[in-house]
């Protein structure tokens, strides 16, 4: 598969969320699922040195690389740098509504310059030979999306863009916290679904409120191209993601949440061994087996356990025991 078929399902970059931890964890539940990093200054890569924010590992992919910038230059060097380190697609951040975001003139606030958004689009694609996409809002503040997202579409195409994930909801950048921008504005997919009539040649998915599988396999058959699933895959990643490879992409076996738990021991492990902590994995975990009986002591054991001194991948079994009822879990994982 190429990545415009892996994109047919995604799961949203999320900030302080979709760490290589967590891609880990998402890519034992479906191979096919296109992963996303958190969002990566420009000028933390190129500037800042902070290279160490690229790393990622094989087992991971395929990933796409999410950077926040608004210098041509500086993003292309910084794309320059992703695809180097192995990322599949780069994507450009024109959705975030934070005020550290907005201070640096990137984020939402570049839906107000689509002329400066299709430079760095052209830019980045001189630099690289990975796939070059866009992930925006319909709009901001006091604009009116039925007339301003034609045209930021219009430019960002005319730069040789071929993917973009629109998340359908206005930003405020001025009175909502970026936690209410994912909640507050009223979703608009009717005007997503007018945007692949208007740009049919367009790759485009839609992301903001898909909380199940059956909803983006429902905005699939009605045309879009994509689906990006946020918040409810990391709370529910086996609710989401053990059924993606099947249903979404027609091929491989669903997954089990026992199973990418054994799957990931390994991971554990290795990552303990290399001075790791094991809260930073299994917090990304809590959510695994939500809605089930035992889930409740498999999240509490995890929670104040996993920051204790010595904790490793002996609690997490003692955690599964709690769902299982027994330590021999289905050894099903992900692959494929």
């Amino acid at each position: 598969m190429n990545t415009e078929q892996h994109a047919r399902f995604s799961v949203a970059p999320m900030m302080d969320w979709t760490d290589r931890h967590c891609r880990m964890l998402h890519r034992q539940l479906s191979s096919h699922t296109l992963l996303y990093t958190e969002m990566v200054t420009s000028a933390a890569l190129v500037r800042g040195g902070a290279q160490h924010l690229l790393a990622n590992s094989s087992q991971e992919h395929p990933v796409a690389l999410q950077l926040g910038g608004s210098d041509p230059e500086e993003l292309a060097d910084a794309a320059r740098m992703g695809a180097d380190a192995g990322y599949v697609e780069i994507n450009l951040n024109v959705g975030c509504p934070s005020d550290r975001v907005q201070s640096g003139a990137f984020g939402a606030v570049l839906m107000e310059d689509p002329a400066r958004v299709a430079r760095c689009v052209a830019a980045m694609r001189q630099a690289v030979k990975v796939d070059v996409t866009v992930k925006c809002r319909i709009g901001v503040d006091d604009q009116t999306p039925e007339e301003v997202l034609p045209e930021f579409l219009a430019q960002i195409v005319g730069a040789g863009c071929t993917r973009v994930a629109i998340h359908a909801r206005k930003a405020w950048l001025q009175g909502l916290s970026p936690k209410e921008n994912r909640d507050i504005p009223p979703l608009d997919y009717t005007l997503v679904m007018r945007m692949k009539e208007l740009f049919p040649n367009l790759h485009i998915s839609v992301n903001g409120g898909i909380t199940s599988l059956a909803a983006a396999q429902g905005f699939l058959d009605a045309g879009l191209d994509g689906v990006m699933i946020g918040r409810a895959a990391y709370h529910d990643p086996a609710g989401i993601l053990s059924q993606a490879d099947p249903v979404i992409f027609g091929r491989g076996d669903a997954t089990t949440a026992e199973g990418a738990v054994l799957a990931m021991l390994p991971y554990i492990d290795a990552h303990i061994d290399a001075g790791g902590r094991l809260g930073q994995v299994t917090r990304h975990m809590l959510g695994l087996f939500t809605g089930r009986p035992g889930a409740r002591a498999w999240r509490r054991m995890l929670s104040e356990g996993a920051h204790r001194p010595g904790a490793d991948s002996a609690l997490v079994r003692e955690a599964l025991a709690q769902v299982t009822g027994h330590g021999d879990a289905d050894p099903a994982r992900a692959a494929g």
